[in-house]
Order: C-alpha cells, then sequence, then structure tokens
C-alpha cells in the first residue's frame, strides 16, 4: 500500500495547518507506515478511502484522536535531561524566592506543555515534592498538556511499566513508586499524592486556552519545538511567554535553540531562559 503524492501532500498540508508539524519528504516514510496501520485496524483499503472517511463528521468523532496520536511524537522518560531538574531545585527556586517573587505567598505554576504520557510532569512532582519536604511554606502546582488525548488518559492513569522507572532513584522510587501486587505484571503506578500535584488537560500550543490567572513561574517545553517550521516555533514560544511570569524560566531540549526567533527570552544557562521584562 503506498501513497500517492497528492494524499502525502493533502495530510501533510493538514498536519502542518491544524498541528504546526513539519511534514516534509523526509517524513513520507513514516506517516506511510503509521497511517497503514490505521487503514488495516479499520478494514479500510486505500490512503485515499482513510482520508475521506477521517475528514467525515463520523471520522472527526472516532478517528482523529487517533490521526493525531500516530503522526506526533511521544518519546519521553522519567529523570529526561536530569541536569534540567537539578537547575530547577538548584538554581532557579532559589532565584525566585531570592527576588520576592509571588511564589512565595502561593503556590509556585509549572507548566509541561507536551508532557506526552506523563513522565516529565510526575518527575517535576518527584523534585518538587522533595523540596517541598525540605522547605517549609513552599507549595506548587503542574499543569501538563498535550495534543493528543490518547497520550493524556494514560499519563493520568500513572501505569507504567517496570522498565520505565529504572532512571529513578531507588530512594525516589521507594517513595513515590506503588509497584503491582501481580508480580507477572511488572507494572508500577506514581503515588495518589503526586497524582493529585498536577492537572493533565488537551491543549494545542498553537492556541493554548490558558486562563489570565494561569500564568506561569517555569515552563518545560522540551524537544518540542524541533518539530516545527520557523514561523511556527516563534508563534509557540511567543504563546507560551504570553502564560509565564516576567522573569519566568522556559527548559528547552537539548537540540534546539532560539536562534533568529523574536521572542522575549534570555538564555541563563545552555537550553535554559529567562523571560524578559517587555516594553
Amino acid at each position: 500500500m503506498e501513497m500517492s503524492n497528492k494524499m502525502f501532500t493533502r495530510l501533510s498540508t493538514y498536519i502542518h495547518g491544524e498541528l504546526g508539524i513539519k511534514m516534509g519528504e523526509g517524513k513520507r516514510v513514516m506517516l506511510q507506515a503509521r497511517l497503514a496501520k490505521r487503514i488495516r485496524t479499520l478494514g479500510l483499503e486505500s490512503f485515499e478511502a482513510y482520508h475521506d472517511f477521517l475528514f467525515s463528521p463520523a471520522g472527526q468523532q472516532q478517528e482523529l484522536a487517533s490521526f493525531v496520536h500516530e503522526v506526533t511524537t511521544n518519546k519521553t522518560d522519567f529523570y529526561r535531561e536530569a541536569n534540567h531538574f537539578s537547575y530547577l531545585i538548584g538554581q532557579t527556586l532559589p532565584t525566585l524566592f531570592n527576588e520576592g517573587r509571588r511564589c512565595q505567598r502561593r503556590p509556585l505554576r509549572v507548566w509541561s506543555s507536551a508532557c506526552s504520557t506523563g513522565e516529565e510532569p510526575y518527575t517535576l512532582a518527584m523534585f518538587l515534592q522533595e523540596y517541598k519536604v525540605r522547605t517549609p511554606g513552599f507549595s506548587y502546582t503542574i499543569l501538563a498538556t498535550d495534543i493528543s488525548t490518547t497520550v493524556l488518559r494514560e499519563a493520568r492513569d500513572a501505569i507504567y511499566d517496570e522498565r520505565k522507572i529504572e532512571p529513578i532513584p531507588a530512594p525516589i522510587q521507594k517513595k513515590y513508586i506503588l509497584r503491582s501486587k501481580d508480580k507477572t505484571k511488572q507494572l508500577v503506578r506514581i503515588v495518589p499524592e503526586l497524582r493529585s500535584q498536577v492537572e493533565f488537560r488537551w491543549t494545542n500550543l498553537k492556541e493554548p486556552k490558558l486562563s489570565a490567572r494561569e500564568q506561569m513561574d517555569v515552563i518545560f517545553c522540551r524537544n518540542v519545538i524541533i518539530y516545527f517550521d520557523k514561523p511556527t516555533q516563534e508563534l509557540v514560544l511567543g504563546n507560551l511567554c504570553r502564560q509565564l511570569q516576567p522573569g519566568g524560566f522556559v527548559f528547552m531540549g537539548h537540540s534546539e535553540n532560539l536562534n533568529g526567533l523574536d521572542v522575549p527570552l534570555v538564555q541563563v544557562a545552555p537550553t535554559i531562559y529567562r523571560k524578559i521584562n517587555e516594553q
């Protein structure tokens, strides 16, 4: 089963327009393989038939979530780029407190903007919960968003294969990981104490609908903008900055940079930025 040039153009244009994701010729094989799985699952005969179903009223209700899940990248791990979490605790929080910011009088607000299956926000919760134990009066909230409803369901459930938690230090596992009573399943779950600290919500970063009261102190947007073209990168980062307090921090992925982008951020460490006061 092969995807015609016409069909690839139609689908890649739609993906870019709705999700902001670049889908150049180099992604054709990937897109073809992922959608071929959906075609087989649905019992359809061609990409054309899949296209017609996807854009029908029934398809928009029944298939769109699966389509978005297939065309987005959901690679994530616990403790991924662990230096970011160390910087958050060792540098970011002391800086915010020393400057007398409002997080001394209210919960610190952190946004995991592309949370996938939840490993990033739960890692954040582990570090912040440990900081809370050592810091009287400190509290925090975590907003975790993604464009895929499929991964959001997994993230809310917070159930993982036992192998996924290997990067987490043993003492932290002991505190925040529950193991299945059925040893044959080799499944673990995040403890309720941490699950209650994270709110999961569907969001398209091209037009996030957060309230004016949800001004963030810290935003994690790691390994996200690499999938966008430059105009979309600028749009997404501009949207994030509008939800960020002046002086707030943005954490990016190790392969990302802001070169040539018109956004109110200055670099304070490799892949870590602060929002400047806009005139």
